[in-house]
């Protein structure tokens, strides 16, 4: 283990036994990653700054309550805190993503609607809902490449550094996320058939 690891888990000890002073330490050690990480997803630094404290909250929690168990990984455990509190922040602000196919279609032009007619307004409102629906039922790893492509407009060299995978992964998934939003919403009623890929 290098210096800083030994030092995080003593830090953590330290916190545990009631030393707030050893969390200071913590929170100063690592702030500008974890505020990069959120900075990164949300694109505004309001926003980042709040999660960055949301983060930080948690952790207390968690390690009050005797739950932490990643011992020598405390910066990835806490990067992966920051990181889902800001995908979680995305989901709740956003009502629906501008989502674009490979082909350049974008989601609702798919459907052939009139034009501007009432029946058209209800069937787009519907069809929105539906599409939020649809989002939240694609597999994790897609239903996250998705949302930080096109809620957040990160590129997918920023979402293969957020996610800590290759950038052919995260194409991958993205790739797989739009086949099955295309299939379910031409076959309604088939989102449990989506493709699991990684």
């Amino acid at each position: 283990m290098n210096k800083i690891t030994v030092e995080d888990a003593t830090l953590i000890s330290r916190y545990i036994k009631g030393d707030e002073e050893a969390f200071a330490q913590l929170v100063a050690r690592h702030s500008p990653r974890v505020y990069t990480t959120i900075l990164v997803v949300v694109k505004d630094r309001y926003t980042a700054e709040d999660l960055l404290q949301e983060t930080f909250i948690k952790a207390i929690k968690t390690l009050q309550s005797g739950r932490y168990q990643e011992e020598g990984k405390f910066l990835p455990w806490l990067l992966r805190v920051a990181h889902n509190l800001a995908i979680d922040y995305l989901r709740r602000e956003k009502r629906y993503p501008e989502v674009v196919f490979s082909d350049g279609d974008h989601v609702l032009n798919a459907l052939s609607f009139a034009e501007d007619s009432v029946e058209t307004l209800q069937i787009q409102a519907e069809t929105v809902a539906q599409l939020r629906n649809l989002i939240q039922r694609l597999p994790e790893k897609q239903r996250e490449v998705l949302i930080m492509r096109h809620y957040a407009g990160m590129s997918f060299q920023e979402i293969a550094d957020a996610t800590q995978v290759s950038i052919n992964t995260a194409l991958g998934r993205m790739r797989y996320a739009l086949v099955n939003l295309r299939k379910a919403l031409q076959t309604p009623h088939t989102h449990e058939q989506y493709t699991h890929r990684e």
